[in-house]
């Protein structure tokens, strides 16, 4: 491990036309074996935009001579763009094109125009026991498959109609075509000339070219105030393309005198240091009218690229250009700048600035992240059930002067670690250290700062966002809940509304609610507001508890669980009458029976419970010879009776019990007396004063004769 030798290219060449393959190594000898997994490589490759979809660019494993033993893993270090354009089988290390066409216009747009162009991926050989970083470039040639396309359908120049023959003006919208070298746009022509305009095209050193209107012969606005044609663009493609635009030539009236600079060109070189703010440079034109005639203004060209005006501000009034931004380690070191002198009616004055940025002697260390883990936006997402050691991203730190070592450290809370990745010097690993938990922390705020040699800060901010992962059930308030509700209840009553919680988020924090199997089907649950009713009405003589399970279930992929148990009781209600045992109750009692004796047992009962079960016995006409025991039921005389005096005797009973309102029954009671012998026999004839000495003379079955 370590090793390294002497670079070697080797060329491979496929049978499809245009597509080249060029392999670098930094290892060179024979086929890798699993103690040189650790060894450096780099691969590039070089594409023709536009080929289809399925193409074999490369083998990693041939390529780098890995061998197939053991099995390796591949995967993108970061699917982003690289993702769009080719696909790399996870199994056999090999890259294809993937289904969209692989544009070098698209992916390199801050190329248009140059040939350079390539696609940087970063891959990533698993298990973890050989893991290993693999960098590939893929160059992407340009094909003229773009046309010269101008910014507007419709240019508009003004010229002043005393402009003399020869006048160069400059057509500020010149055609764009996104294709590089030759292929890019190379001439200008018009369809109409009219006899007194012609093109020429002037190219700067950058290879850039800008076509110029000529007069050719005298204008005068009053006989035509406008010329119309057509101007057409052409690459230097086989075959070439075209485009075209409207080109509306305007003559304007103008003054005897117009802005001019006294010089055409300022170079300007600026500290890559510099504060927002600075003053860079001041252009200054000249005009010799007087008053509004003289006035000027001063500006940008459309020819100026965007970038240069953001970082770029032009005072219109005073002409001084200051720096309205940062300069950071994206930004060109050159800029081309053209302005305009504007004067009333006047042909503009141009003066290009060109401004030079140059480094500092001591510029600060760049960070650049690569992310393995999914990321957007500066947010690295990761779910909670993700193991230890998971690696998250890489992170380059980048010395711009490559003259001193940078140290790099993690800075913030959590369970993250940042390492060295081996045999990279300037590679960081950041990856977790323990296992990671949506309920405790959902986001953590790190930051991998690198400090140069000379005490120079930079931090890149990064916020970790946990996942919520299904690992809670859901939980009730109370694990038992007591329930009591009255008898003879309205159908639909309620019951109780049941309450779970379930810290999951999302789906998987979302509760439902069911019955258990053991609850008795007229009792109802909602299922998402966890309220409990009863279809029916509840008897409490027939049944008095009920005791069965609910279950509170979430809404995740597998759904968790939890039981708790109802206990409803049904309260009584005075819906019962007392009720005697008979309608009609017959007492047989001797005559002579001792006062307040027991006669007999009057029973009656009432199905309420409580004091709507309490029952008090009254006789209700009106006889004042009988009481009744109320808690036993008994039935007394409060006196010895006389069959004699009266045989039988009927009471009405009256039962009450102790509900609200009262409910009440009533009984009829038959009291017999038995005959005693208690009466000795009266001799009533003859009477005691009279005497009898011979029969009487009537016959008498009490008084015979013989």
């Amino acid at each position: 491990m370590g090793q390294q030798a002497n670079p070697t290219r080797i060329t491979l060449t496929h049978a499809q036309p245009y597509l080249f393959l060029y392999l670098i190594t930094l290892y060179a000898g024979p086929r890798l074996s699993l103690a040189s997994y650790s060894t450096a490589s780099e691969l590039l490759y070089t594409l023709q935009e536009g080929f289809p979809k399925g193409y074999l660019i490369g083998n990693i494993v041939h390529d780098l001579q890995l061998g197939t033993d053991p099995p390796l893993l591949f995967s993108l270090a970061s699917k982003g763009l690289s993702g769009k354009y080719v696909t790399l089988n996870d199994s056999t290390g090999e890259l294809y094109t993937s289904a969209e066409e692989l544009d070098r216009e698209v992916l390199c747009p801050q190329n248009s125009g140059i040939q350079d162009c390539a696609l940087l991926l970063d891959i990533i050989i698993l298990p973890q026991e050989y893991f290993r970083l693999i960098k590939v470039k893929i160059a992407i040639i340009d094909v003229n498959d773009n046309a010269p396309v101008f910014p507007v359908a419709q240019i508009y120049i003004t010229v002043p109609e005393n402009a003399p023959v020869n006048t160069r003006m400059v057509i500020e919208h010149p055609a764009y075509d996104p294709d590089g070298g030759l292929n890019g746009v190379q001439t200008y022509r018009l369809v109409v000339n009219y006899g007194v305009f012609t093109l020429d095209v002037e190219e700067n050193e950058s290879g850039e070219r800008t076509p110029y209107l000529i007069i050719m012969g005298p204008l005068d606005r009053e006989v035509k105030s406008e010329y119309k044609t057509i101007i057409i663009a052409e690459d230097g493609g086989n075959p070439p393309l075209i485009g075209s635009a409207t080109l509306s030539i305007l003559i304007s009236d103008v003054n005897d005198n117009c802005p001019q600079f006294n010089e055409s060109l300022i170079n300007v070189t600026l500290p890559g240091n510099s504060s927002t703010g600075v003053k860079v440079t001041a252009v200054q034109a000249e005009d010799k009218d007087l008053g509004n005639n003289a006035l000027i203004t001063y500006a940008f060209s459309e020819r100026v690229p965007h970038s240069s005006k953001e970082l770029f501000d032009l005072d219109e009034s005073t002409g001084v250009i200051k720096l309205s931004k940062k300069i950071d380690g994206g930004t060109m070191k050159q800029h081309k700048l053209t302005v305009l002198a504007n004067g009333p009616g006047c042909i503009p004055a141009v003066i290009t600035v060109i401004i030079s940025i140059v480094k500092v002697t001591f510029r600060p260390p760049e960070i650049i992240p690569r992310y393995i883990a999914n990321e957007e936006n500066g947010i690295v997402y990761l779910k909670e059930l993700e193991p230890v050691n998971s690696p998250i991203a890489f992170f380059t730190i980048k010395d711009p002067d490559g003259k001193y070592k940078v140290n790099c450290y993690l800075e913030g809370e959590g369970p993250f670690r940042l390492t060295a990745y081996k045999p990279y010097t300037n590679e960081h690993l950041l990856e977790t250290t323990n296992s990671l938990d949506y309920e405790v922390k959902r986001v953590y705020n790190i930051a991998v700062v690198a400090v140069s040699i000379h005490g120079t800060h930079i931090k890149k901010s990064l916020q970790v966002q946990i996942l919520d992962e299904n690992d809670n059930a859901p939980v009730f308030t109370q694990s038992t809940i007591e329930v009591s509700i009255e008898e003879n209840n309205p159908a639909n009553a309620f019951l109780a509304k049941l309450h779970a919680t379930d810290v999951d988020s999302g789906e998987r924090g979302q509760v439902s609610y069911y019955l258990g199997a053991d609850a008795p089907s007229y009792f109802v649950l909602d299922k998402q507001t966890g309220i409990l009713t009863v279809s029916t009405l509840l008897d409490r003589e027939e049944k008095e508890r009920y005791r069965f399970t609910v279950k509170a279930r979430d809404s995740g992929t597998p759904p968790k669980e939890s039981v708790a148990t109802v206990h409803i009781t049904v309260l009584d209600k005075n819906d019962n009458s007392p009720r005697f045992i008979n309608k009609d109750f017959s007492f047989f009692v001797p005559e002579n029976f001792p006062g307040f004796g027991e006669i007999g047992v009057i029973s009656v009962t009432d199905a309420d419970s409580g004091q709507n079960g309490w029952v008090a016995l009254s006789i209700v006409n009106g006889s004042d010879i009988f009481v009744i025991d109320t808690g036993k039921g008994l039935l007394r005389a409060k006196v010895s009776l006389d069959r004699e005096q009266q045989s039988s005797y009927t009471l009405w009973v009256e039962a009450s019990d102790g509900g609200d309102p009262t409910l009440s029954s009533t009984a009829k009671i038959t009291i017999l007396l038995l005959d005693v012998n208690d009466n000795p026999p009266v001799v009533l004839f003859p009477q005691s004063n009279m005497s009898l000495s011979s029969c009487p003379a009537f016959n008498s079955p009490w008084f015979p004769c013989n």
